[in-house]
């Protein structure tokens, strides 16, 4: 089973983004961070996630969350190495160039636009499962957390 987080402050979002994966359900794990710091401490299964098994296939992060911005929280999956090769997903309501080029230049995967209406974001939840977790391969020795 591949494992994703999901990395979102508001409830509605959350919501919103779990009712997109209940299809998938029985293939796809998906936790739930509502900061950055949550986020880290997940990753690297710290305090509440100490004893928390198994590898992580996917973050998908947006990027105004409090505390650690979504960027910090890249920037901080690049610079550790038991996690850094983690493929990160931002999916913002940001349209600002200077977000696209700051996470690119950071080492996002991609940086996806939410949409609006339930359908168009389920459509958009199906595409990244299918790439992310399902076509995308990442080498066997890569080890994560």
């Amino acid at each position: 089973m591949q494992s994703l987080l999901l990395v979102e402050d508001n409830p509605r979002g959350l919501d919103l983004a779990l009712l997109a994966f209940e299809s998938y359900a029985a293939s796809i794990a998906v936790a739930t961070a509502r900061d950055g710091e949550e986020a880290l401490d997940f990753l690297n299964r710290r305090g509440k996630w100490t004893g928390r098994v198994g590898d992580t296939s996917l973050v998908l992060m947006d990027l105004r969350l409090p505390e650690l911005t979504g960027l910090d929280v890249l920037r901080e999956i690049r610079h550790t190495p038991s996690i850094a090769s983690v493929p990160v997903v931002a999916l913002t309501s940001s349209r600002e160039p200077k977000d696209l080029s700051r996470c690119y230049e950071s080492g996002i995967n991609a940086f996806l636009v939410k949409p609006t209406g339930f359908a168009a974001f389920s459509q958009m939840i199906s595409v990244v499962a299918s790439v992310w977790l399902g076509l995308n391969r990442r080498p066997s020795y890569v080890r994560v957390a």
